[in-house]
């Protein structure tokens, strides 16, 4: 086969359902075919003796993102991405957070600033949506989701990123008319603001104390109320939203997911 740029000759190819010895032709960045005898190409990479895989996905990464007053995430585009690279990932979702009082599309806007001419693997963005207003939630969204960004996160716990009951069933409401999938970090924000108080009270602040501060049953109660929402707002068809909730540990929300497959 003619016109490959880079052909990777002689390694063991694994791909999701096989392992198999061939060799991989690439063309204007993508792989073009599999098979032996490709012929010429303009480049070609010995991978005799080495397992030839596809590049990874990580799907949950922070870069360049604020965490607090004067506090940004160490990575950024240029180093995050290296590393993605080195542990064989060749393609980041990074979070792209829209702050308090800013618009979600100045978000995408900024982070695509910070990352243009810095990346060395492919890079999109998950939006974390902290301020749904109704610019937000009536024109910027439904066009971001219109420009390929179909999934986003939000949040019930943390200051300034917690949303109300109301304001999250409003963007699950947008995602079940877009068909985007709603990342749902399930804590309950008021419980741990409590038990952080107490803590504090009592003198316990060394790192132990902030797992003390958020035990299973915040992540329980709130993962139910989580779901809860989206089976409101789909109007009991599961079908209709694609939700995820997040928690330290899975087996601490499987009982209320078990609960809404069951409806």
């Amino acid at each position: 086969m003619s016109g490959l740029d880079v052909i990777i000759r002689g390694g063991t190819v694994a791909t999701a359902s096989d392992t198999f010895q061939c060799d991989v032709g690439i063309r204007d960045g993508r792989v073009a075919v599999l098979g032996q005898e490709l012929g010429p190409a303009g480049k070609v990479i010995d991978a005799t003796g080495k397992l030839v895989l596809p590049g990874g996905i990580d799907s949950h990464v922070h870069f360049s993102q604020p965490s607090g007053p004067d506090i940004v995430m160490a990575d950024d585009f240029e180093s995050g991405t290296r590393s993605a690279a080195f542990g064989g990932n060749t393609t980041v979702l990074p979070f792209c957070l829209q702050e308090k009082g800013h618009s979600l599309r100045e978000a995408v806007n900024r982070y695509h600033r910070l990352a243009d001419g810095n990346c060395y693997v492919d890079v999109s963005f998950h939006l974390i949506i902290s301020d749904p207003t109704e610019q937000v939630l009536g024109q910027e969204l439904p066009a971001l989701i219109q420009d390929g960004y179909t999934s986003f996160k939000v949040f019930m716990t943390y200051e300034d990123l917690a949303l109300s009951d109301r304001e999250i069933l409003e963007v699950m409401s947008v995602a079940r008319e877009t068909g985007a999938l709603v990342m749902v970090h399930a804590e309950n924000y008021d419980a741990i603001r409590f038990l952080t108080d107490r803590l504090k009270r009592a003198a316990q602040t060394e790192p132990y104390y902030h797992a003390v501060s958020r035990p299973i049953v915040v992540e329980r109660e709130a993962t139910h109320r989580a779901i809860s929402r989206a089976g409101r707002c789909s109007g009991h068809d599961r079908s209709r939203v694609n939700f995820t909730t997040f928690f330290a540990a899975s087996s601490r929300g499987i009982f209320p997911f078990r609960w809404l497959v069951s409806r």
